[in-house]
């Protein structure tokens, strides 16, 4: 790769020279502030020979390298005449995108740590109406009793644990958040509103609401108390806020749920539920043709994350929803598209990439077939709105329902829809799927010619190379964080979430020291220390990644134990980090562990949706 050339066209592609305010890096990619975002050719960009995609984060516009990234933000500097180093500090930090775009990042950021809890949850709650379905247990039994409260508790005491997330995403104290729904939650106050009797607080008169599987009235006073509580804070002397600060939040934003958030946000809640309601059951198929349609374009724009609440306050109020099924069908729509093109292209690298995207898709992971195959050929996308609105006019006609939150959708999810529309269920998913492959057949597309598309997705070419790829053995990689392991598709960054810079596993921390999971050596250490590379004797390249965004930290709360080149030993402490401070200034401490020569490995395998220890097994590379 020459970076002076890449450098030059890169230059070139963002708008120039003139359109760059200011510039940095971090581990993988170039991040550019622009005056003028809309300059930017992202399809040139991603069409250059080193650039593995782009992205537009709030109103950062990134440019994804990979291992090259210092190199070829140095060649851009020299381009330029720009100077290094000269990221603004996190004080003097923007707040970026429209407030519609940080609506929905507040509410991704909540729902995505807890979705583990729910679907878990939900799917004990669909076990359970199976048996009751098949008469197999006595439902007034201790037995049944029991498994009832295990698939409901989360759902009951759901506002509990929202606003623990919603504390830690705004980054005020999540113990006065529980405290505050807590509230709100104890029996007393439950039987106090469902008397029917008058309520006052003071002389006010407090209108009745269920706060049990409630959502959005949570989330509002969370948001409220995370301002005022560092209002209070402000005003509070140092050796009294420990007692006056919970004390006088707790006070002032318990009264003011009950009193107003509680009773309006319930009744926007329950009307969000009767608008979708209304939609599948009043126009029938066209509700579902609609929706089915539109939820490709719901999903790109990012505003499915708007309709989790809706999902959720559906299933926790009324037992099923009517979202989840559509977002079954659009899976299938997608899947079936990039079916299409497999079967329609000539391209060989193009038809081996669209039918990996499609068995991915079908496996609920759409976001490699709608932007790496459909998207970019354009009437592949159009063909899967197409599938979506052709199974969602099933889904419509029939009334289609889900019972619980299966965590993921398409095939591995379908136990989600198990009840008396569930033949239904399945017969939309099957006609999404093969009307966007006949769609997408009849209307074709153009092949691209010259650089294969498939390059600018996969790092397939690098095995056409001249120099041979350095040999691997089979190895364990250690876990480098104690914590909860997640996939790569939990992590809000795309990125690491479509595994553009390999596979890999996510570690949410609850503890704030990376040790390391190889014996090796370290390859690369970022400034900022948020980020490390190592490479192992046995020739993995691992790369991890502390938090999503950190690099805007300048190095703040990270320690570094360790220097490039440094020999380390498995266990050994590379990195500490304040946890807490990090997320307390507003960002995801979620940390992806990345192979980054993952073309070398035939297979790369992890177990996740379990707690683990450092040291622990956490990759298996073959």
């Amino acid at each position: 790769m020459n970076h002076h050339e890449l450098a030059k066209d890169i230059v070139k592609h963002i708008g120039g020279k003139s359109n760059i305010d200011h510039m940095t890096h971090c581990m993988t990619r170039l991040r550019f502030n622009l005056n003028d975002n809309d300059q930017t050719d992202r399809k040139a960009l991603e069409d250059l020979d080193g650039v593995v995609g782009t992205n537009l984060s709030g109103s950062q516009f990134q440019v994804i390298i990979g291992n090259d990234v210092p190199a070829v933000y140095k060649a851009i500097v020299a381009e330029t005449g720009g100077v290094e180093g000269n990221a603004k500090k996190p004080s003097e930090k923007k707040k970026e995108g429209n407030p519609l775009n940080r609506l929905f990042d507040f509410i991704s950021g909540v729902f995505a740590p807890i979705l583990i809890a729910v679907a878990g949850s939900g799917m004990i709650k669909g076990l359970l109406a199976l048996i009751v379905a098949f008469d197999l247990m006595n439902t007034e039994g201790s037995t049944y009793i029991i498994l009832n409260a295990i698939g409901d508790g989360v759902f009951y005491f759901l506002p509990l644990i929202l606003a623990v997330s919603a504390a830690h995403k705004l980054g005020s104290n999540p113990y006065i958040a529980a405290g505050i729904a807590a509230a709100i939650l104890h029996p007393s106050i439950g039987a106090l509103l469902s008397t029917g009797e008058a309520v006052t607080f003071f002389g006010i008169p407090v209108i009745p609401a269920t706060y049990a599987s409630s959502v959005i009235p949570i989330l509002v006073i969370i948001w409220i108390a995370s301002h005022f509580e560092r209002v209070v804070d402000r005003f509070i002397h140092k050796s009294l806020k420990l007692l006056l600060v919970p004390m006088i939040v707790l006070l002032v934003m318990v009264p003011i749920l009950l009193l107003a958030i509680g009773p309006l946000g319930t009744l926007l809640g329950d009307g969000l539920s009767v608008v979708v309601d209304g939609l599948m059951t009043k126009t029938g198929v066209f509700g579902g043709i609609f929706l089915g349609a539109l939820m490709p374009i719901i999903t790109i724009t990012g505003m499915h994350y708007g309709l989790v609440p809706v999902i959720i306050n559906s299933l926790a109020q009324k037992g099923y929803d009517y979202i989840i099924p559509v977002t079954f069908v659009s899976n299938m729509g997608q899947a079936g598209s990039a079916f299409g093109v497999f079967l329609k292209s000539k391209n060989k690298k193009l038809k081996t990439l669209a039918l990996s995207t499609s068995i991915t898709a079908l496996m609920g992971v759409t976001e490699p077939a709608m932007y790496g195959v459909n998207m970019r050929l354009k009437r592949p996308f159009y063909a899967a709105m197409i599938g979506g609105a052709a199974g969602g006019a099933v889904l419509g006609l029939f009334g289609v329902k889900a019972y619980v939150l299966s965590g993921i959708g398409g095939l591995p999810g379908i136990p989600a829809l198990i009840g008396p529309t569930f033949l239904y269920g399945l017969l939309g998913m099957v006609i999404a799927f093969v009307v966007a492959t006949i769609v997408t057949y009849l209307l074709g597309f153009e092949d691209e010619k010259g650089k294969d598309l498939a390059e600018t997705v996969t790092d397939e070419s690098a095995s056409e190379k001249a120099t041979p790829a350095p040999s691997v053995q089979p190895e364990v990689i250690a876990s480098p964080i104690k914590g909860f392991v997640e996939p790569l598709s939990a992590v809000p960054d795309p990125t690491f979430a479509d595994e553009l810079m390999g596979k890999g596993v996510a570690i949410r921390p609850t503890e704030g020291v990376v040790v390391s999971p190889v014996k090796g050596t370290v390859s690369a250490l970022f400034k900022t220390n948020h980020a490390i590379g190592l490479k192992s004797e046995s020739g993995a390249e691992i790369l991890i990644h502390v938090g999503i965004d950190t690099v805007k930290l300048n190095g703040e709360h990270f320690t570094s134990y360790i220097k490039v080149d440094d020999q380390v030993e498995i266990g050994q402490k590379l990195v500490s980090f304040d946890q807490a401070a990090i997320e307390k200034a507003g960002y995801n401490t979620i940390t992806p562990i990345i192979v980054t020569n993952t073309p070398e490995y035939s297979s790369i395998e992890g177990d996740v949706s379990k707690e683990i220890e450092q040291g622990d097994n956490l990759l298996k590379l073959k």
